[in-house]
This record gives structure tokens, C-alpha cells and sequence, in this order.
């Protein structure tokens, strides 16, 4: 299996500014609107009323780029939409028409259909589905057609009514009076709703995690984390060895995911042991390459230990060396065995003391198929029996004998185009399981749990410090007393 090249890495931070809502708004708006006008691409007079006007719609591209709609929020956009109507000039039924019609080309045809073809294999009938989950899609990315339309006729409407006002003549104060009472009316509105109804994050742990005297439990710690797995999906899917799992170690029923529950996000708080607003990473677009604080690798550093994290090339952008990277461009039936082929050659080359592998194919089905068909509980079904075959090679290999194995996923996923971020529903809780000889079995743990606690744990049982900033509580409901060994 190839890792990641250079240039799937550059490509793959260029795609999320398509993915994510926030720079595709601005992005796509801007397309549209030179598309519109491409027959005056050639007289000057163009230019100068496009960024004179431009320069006057900024404020409300700020505004749709500074706040998200997502769930139900959404639906409050008609009213800023309307306003916009009664109090500028209504745009040519073309613009908006074309604007429309670009939208679903992208989503359902290019993304939905194109891409998913290319990248993971998906049929090229793809869009007689992917339609549908666009329409559904409540996460604020780009393929959220229920907030993006309305943004985007929005700025389209302010923005051709002041460019059509500088191309006929100086544009006065009463004349751009219109445009700032739509951007106050959204600013305020925006304001209103993230203040009042914007509440759903989980709560945080004000506290760091309790320093105690460093005793390693556990030679080695498998994390496996099935990208994607939403919870409920996962309880009807055939697991007899997750199960058998369940049955023979810890259960955490109420493991909470962090917000927004971005993969590259999760996976940051995860290893790191605290939340976006410390480590930096708050979405999959990463603006500044790297964690601002220590993460797991660094604590087993310290200790002469090492760890290591295969998974796809984005989760480069957080964890950098420490991660060995995969390519995601294959077919997506073959994408977790390539996979756990490679975790093999990893434990026979490199033996870390911790090994974190994450599967994908269950998140790509989620997002290029949903999470309501029997494709997606194919992926958790096949998933499982991948994990029993590693397991069952770590065993014959003598890696078990004094092994914590964890497996859980990193995020849920919505209806839709299987989005996650804001925590809709199915995306909050995950499946969590541990296992191992220091693992206490038959146990269900109902309270919940966060999984800003994998990194302390992780380093409670590998006998290393704490991330510096780490505030999940260890996980010891799991692990057994020295008296009960």
C-alpha cells in the first residue's frame, strides 16, 4: 500500500477549502458571480465596478464566514434572504438561476458522482442518491444545501445591486444604505441565534488531569479508531468479535465525541488529551500545520518509549512525523485491508509501544452513500472481521501477551452526506471498548466520558506523563486494581 505523496497532501488541504461551508461560501459566490459576467471580462469598466463592489459586499462575506447554520439553525436563513429581496433591487432570475444550478453540478455531479468515482470507486450512477443526502446534509459544509443556497443568493443579490449601482455612477450613502441594513439585519440575527440556541457543545473539563506517580500497566496500547462509526449503526451491524470484545472487557455506553467532531479535530483532542481551543486544530481546513501543545507521542518520548499513528494523509496537517501516512485514493473495498496490511509490516518493522491505526472506509461509505443503507453497515460488518484477523496476528506474533487493545471511533455521522461537526444526530457518542489483561471484564460504564481521556489513559497504562495540557480524567473505571490482578 502507497503512503500519501506530496502531492495528495497539498491536494487534499486544497479540497477542504471546497469541503468546508466556511471558505467555500466566499469561494464559490465569487466563481458565480465572474461566470455571470464573463462576456465583460474584457472592458475595464468591469473590473473596477467588480472589486469596487466586492469591497462593499466584504462585510457580509465575513459575517457568512465568521458564523455557521447548521441543524436548525438553517432555517432561520429566509429571513435575512427576504430582507434582501424588499430592500435592494432583485437580481437578474438568471444569476440565481445559474448559482443554483453550479451548486448541485458541484455537490451531486462533480463531488457526489466524479470525485467519489475517482477517488474511492464509487459507481457512476452515484448521483441518483447523492441528490438526496445533499438535501438532508445539516452539517455546515459545502455540501449543506439547505444553508449554502441561501448564503449564496443572499451575496449574490447585495453584490449585483452595488455593482450595478457603481456602473451606472458614483455610489452615494443613501444608495449603499440598503446593503448595511442587510448586513446589520444578518450580523444581528447571526448574533441573536449563536448566542441564545448555539447550545449543544459538549462541556469541557476545566481542570487538567491529576498528576499521579508514573507505574506502566501495559507493554503495548492498540488504539483502533473505525473512522465514521456511528454508534446506532453500529449496534445493528454483525460484530460477533467486537462484541465478544464487549463481552470480555469495558464498554463505555456515553463516550462523548469533542466539537466540532472534525476527523482531524477528534483526533487531535484525542492524542493530546484537550480540546480545539488549546491545540489549535478546530477544523479539517488547517490554517497553521502542527498542535500548539504536547500530545501522546511526546509524553512516551520522554519515557524512551515511541508511538506511532497510521492513517490518511490529512492527519498530517496535526500530528506531522508521528503519523504514517496511507493514501486515501483507492477503491474504498479495498481501502481497510490495504490498511491492515500495512499496520502488520509496522508491528514487524517498527514494534511501537503504541500503535494507533485508523480505518476509513466506514466514513467514506457514510459520506458518499449515507448511513441509512446497507452499504454502511457492510463497512462496520467488514471492519469487524479486519480487526479479529489483526488481533488474531498479533497473538501469533507475541504481541498480546501484555496488550491493551482499545477500539472506538472518532466521531458519529448524520443523515445525510454522512456529515459531522455540530453534533446532529448520531454524531455525539461513539463506540468505545477496551480489552486487555489490565482491562476489567463485563463491565458497562454508563456515566459519561469524553474522549479528550484517551491520551491520559493511553499513558496511565504505558506508565508516561501526561500531555501537558491534557484535562480528560483517566479512564480508570476500565482498569483493575493491583489487587485484582
Amino acid at each position: 500500500m502507497k503512503k500519501a505523496s506530496k502531492f495528495e497532501k497539498v491536494a487534499a488541504r486544497c479540497w477542504n477549502l471546497l469541503n468546508e461551508g466556511k471558505p467555500f461560501t466566499p469561494i464559490f459566490t465569487t466563481g458565480v458571480f465572474l461566470l455571470f459576467f464573463i462576456g465583460q471580462w474584457s472592458e475595464t469598466s468591469f473590473w473596477f465596478s467588480f472589486f469596487l463592489s466586492l469591497a462593499g459586499t466584504i462585510p457580509l462575506f465575513i459575517l457568512c464566514f465568521l458564523y455557521d447554520f447548521p441543524l436548525f439553525l438553517r432555517n432561520y436563513l429566509f429571513i435575512p434572504l427576504i430582507a434582501a429581496l424588499l430592500l435592494v433591487q432583485a437580481p437578474p432570475l438568471s444569476l440565481w438561476l445559474l448559482a443554483a444550478g453550479l451548486y448541485f453540478f458541484f455537490t451531486v455531479f462533480f463531488w457526489g458522482t466524479i470525485y467519489y468515482h475517482l477517488r474511492i470507486g464509487t459507481t457512476w450512477m452515484n448521483f441518483t442518491r447523492f441528490w438526496k443526502l445533499v438535501l438532508k446534509n445539516s452539517d455546515s459544509t459545502s455540501g449543506n444545501a439547505q444553508e449554502q443556497l441561501p448564503k449564496v443568493l443572499m451575496i449574490l443579490s447585495v453584490w449585483h445591486y452595488l455593482f450595478e449601482t457603481v456602473k451606472d455612477g458614483a455610489l452615494s450613502f443613501a444608495e449603499y444604505s440598503p446593503v448595511l441594513y442587510v448586513t446589520a439585519g444578518f450580523g444581528l440575527i447571526a448574533w441573536i441565534l449563536h448566542r441564545y440556541l448555539f447550545d449543544w457543545k459538549p462541556a469541557e473539563y476545566e481542570e487538567f488531569t491529576e498528576e499521579e506517580t508514573i507505574q506502566a500497566k501495559s507493554d503495548k496500547v492498540i488504539v483502533i479508531v473505525v473512522d465514521g462509526m456511528r454508534k446506532d449503526r453500529f449496534e445493528k451491524a454483525h460484530t460477533p468479535f467486537l462484541d465478544e470484545l464487549k463481552a470480555e472487557g469495558t464498554e463505555y455506553r456515553q463516550m462523548e465525541t469533542v466539537y466540532p467532531a472534525r476527523t482531524v479535530v477528534c483526533f487531535s483532542s484525542m492524542f493530546t488529551g484537550t480540546y480545539p481551543r488549546e491545540h489549535g486544530i478546530t477544523s479539517n481546513m488547517v490554517w497553521r500545520l502542527g498542535i500548539k501543545v504536547e500530545s501522546i507521542f511526546d509524553s512516551l518520548r520522554k519515557v524512551g518509549k515511541k508511538g506511532k499513528l497510521l492513517g490518511i494523509a490529512h492527519l498530517v496537517d496535526a500530528m506531522g512525523s508521528d503519523v504514517e501516512t496511507v493514501t486515501a485514493v483507492m477503491k474504498n473495498d479495498v481501502a481497510d485491508p490495504s490498511i491492515m496490511q500495512r499496520a502488520r509490516n509496522i508491528m514487524e518493522s517498527d514494534n511501537p509501544d503504541l500503535f494507533i491505526v485508523q480505518m476509513i472506509a466506514t466514513d467514506q461509505t457514510g459520506h458518499s452513500r449515507g448511513v441509512f443503507y446497507d452499504e454502511y453497515l457492510q463497512k462496520i460488518n467488514e471492519a469487524d472481521k479486519l480487526i479479529e484477523d489483526f488481533v488474531q496476528y498479533l497473538k501469533k506474533e507475541g504481541h498480546m501477551e501484555n496488550t491493551t487493545l482499545i477500539i472506538c471511533a472518532d466521531h458519529g455521522q448524520a443523515d445525510g452526506i454522512g456529515g459531522h461537526g455540530h453534533l446532529d444526530e448520531g454524531e455525539r457518542f461513539v463506540p468505545f471498548i477496551m480489552h486487555g489483561p489490565h482491562i476489567r471484564k463485563g463491565i458497562t460504564v454508563e456515566e459519561k466520558h469524553s474522549l479528550v481521556s484517551l491520551a491520559p489513559t493511553i499513558a496511565h497504562l504505558l506508565g508516561a506523563p501526561f500531555p501537558e495540557n491534557s484535562r480528560g480524567p483517566v479512564l480508570k473505571q476500565a482498569i483493575k486494581e493491583s489487587r485484582e490482578m
